[in-house]
């Protein structure tokens, strides 16, 4: 069987949630996992799948509370729930070795999958995925775990007093989207918007992406843990970094040294979303990366 065509939408089941996702090419191909970032969905990388199809089978992932996945119903979005989500998806594939790509969020997720089964990981190229810096670490994790608690249990109380924003145009969701970065052009903020909404029961519009993700989960993983996660990969990695990014570059803050085998690559007037930003420099940079 071989199609070149896509998105070809399909789904599997995690830990009693059914998650989508959407795949590009012929299956017979070669395997390329592309995993979106947090809030947003499997459709942006679609520049990317159809740059890739013609070599790859590339599958691309809604993580669970975004895009066409469902919704946690007790609001689990810890780190550990993704990757058993992840750890689902690499096994229905049934591939001795996958290739990923992986943007923010889903880079922090791919690339701990990848240190915990080093055999099954031919490759990863991560987008500013390794979470805040260890040197500048996000507010709640230097606070006192009693303190953690209760700003945890006050976020979500408040949570549950809250619905979705709704928008009375797809037009008003498009203007946010593009606000939010001006780097898009305006064919891509359409597309990513067009594929970010729904349509509510009233004719307005919301974001598919679950509005608790916005609680911060009360425990990550030790430090100490998730730098020897970094350290058992032994694939090669590709490590990406817009300039003009609030993520912090792993070359200067040093957690380059804890990968065997990774590299740097930063890309002027970009910023978190490089692959959207710079993308014919990206997929050339990309395509050489992985061949």
């Amino acid at each position: 069987m071989t199609n070149f065509d896509g998105p070809l939408s399909a789904s599997f089941v995690s830990q009693r949630l059914r998650l989508r996702y959407v795949t590009w090419g012929a299956p017979d191909a070669p395997p390329i996992v592309l995993q979106h970032g947090g809030r947003d969905h499997a459709r942006s990388f679609d520049w990317t799948a159809r740059a890739l199809a013609k070599d790859w089978f590339v599958i691309c992932p809604d993580l669970r509370g975004h895009g066409d996945s469902a919704w946690s119903p007790d609001a689990d979005y810890t780190v550990l729930s993704y990757l058993a989500d992840f750890a689902q998806l690499i096994d229905m594939i049934g591939a001795e070795q996958v290739t990923i790509c992986a943007h923010s969020l889903g880079g922090n997720i791919a690339t701990r999958y990848a240190g915990l089964f080093p055999h099954r990981v031919r490759r990863l190229a991560n987008i500013e995925g390794l979470g805040f810096s260890l040197r500048s670490p996000h507010p709640r994790a230097t606070m006192p775990y009693a303190d953690n608690i209760r700003q945890w249990l006050a976020d979500r109380h408040a949570a549950s007093a809250r619905s979705p924003r709704r928008y009375a145009r797809i037009e008003d969701a498009y203007e946010r989207m593009h606000g939010e970065n001006s780097h898009l052009s305006a064919e891509q903020a359409r597309h990513l918007t067009i594929h970010g909404v729904a349509r509510n029961e009233d004719g307005t519009y919301s974001w598919k992406f679950d509005p608790w993700l916005n609680i911060w989960p009360v425990l990550d993983m030790p430090e100490a843990e998730v730098k020897a996660m970094w350290e058992a990969i032994t694939c090669p990695v590709l490590l990406f970094y817009g300039a003009d990014s609030w993520a912090s570059n792993p070359a200067e803050d040093g957690r380059l040294a804890h990968f065997q085998n990774a590299c740097v690559k930063t890309y002027e007037q970009a910023g978190h979303w490089l692959h959207h930003d710079q993308f014919d420099r990206f997929i050339t940079d990309l395509k050489a990366f992985i061949t």
